[in-house]
């Protein structure tokens, strides 16, 4: 007589074992769901923002992260910028915006300058690079000219406009824009009309033209 067959006990191994492996699966599949719930929405610079200038949406895109207690200091991206929001400070493209790197219209205390410079320092920069600002005084010496010793009269200004490489062949000079401090407005312009050499030498670390 065939034997009887037998319902699967609880004291099956093999029973036991799939039920563990049905729980692990179970757990990790919620793990893995809760970390996804964990993403918060916030603000990255769709390309290079230099102090000064107005932020709208066309500066920004929302991007979703895991920040964890940190999330308030980044721009939260469930609403779009009010109107009128200015940089504060340059953030590089791809960046997560700060929330102090944004501000009103009264938090604006730079001026962007025009300033001549020469064409083969020019062509290493890029919208955001930091330079520091050097000055070379014009000095009259007989019949001729020369300049002085050069003497750095601001460090870390932002560069917000650099003229298209191929306007920089055959130039003596090119035009840069930088973004400067209101009080440094006069000085520099003074320099500018005075016809003062003007250098432009990025800071360590600066984005700047990939040379390849």
């Amino acid at each position: 007589m065939a034997a009887r067959l037998q319902r699967p006990s609880w004291k099956d191994w093999r029973l036991v074992v799939g039920v563990l492996l049905v729980l692990v699966a179970i757990v990790a599949g919620a793990r893995v769901v809760a970390a996804a719930d964990d993403t918060v929405p916030v603000f990255a610079a769709a390309h290079a923002l230099v102090p000064g200038q107005p932020v709208t949406k066309d500066d920004l895109t929302s991007v979703r992260v895991h920040l964890e207690d940190v999330a308030a200091s980044y721009v939260d991206a469930s609403d779009p910028v009010d109107e009128g929001t200015f940089a504060l400070r340059p953030v590089r493209e791809g960046e997560l915006v700060p929330a102090s790197a944004l501000t009103g219209p009264d938090g604006v205390h730079v001026k962007t300058l025009t300033v001549p410079v020469d064409p083969t320092a020019a062509q290493v920069l890029v919208r955001g690079s930091v330079v520091d600002i050097w000055v070379n005084a014009e000095r009259k010496e007989g019949s001729g000219s020369a300049f002085g010793k050069p003497d750095r009269v601001l460090d870390s200004a932002v560069v917000a406009r650099v003229p298209e490489q191929k306007s920089l062949l055959g130039a003596a000079t090119v035009s840069v824009q930088v973004v400067v401090p209101e009080d440094t407005v006069q000085a520099l312009i003074a320099a500018v009309d005075r016809g003062d050499k003007i250098t432009l030498v990025p800071a360590a670390g600066s984005p700047l033209q990939d040379a390849s």
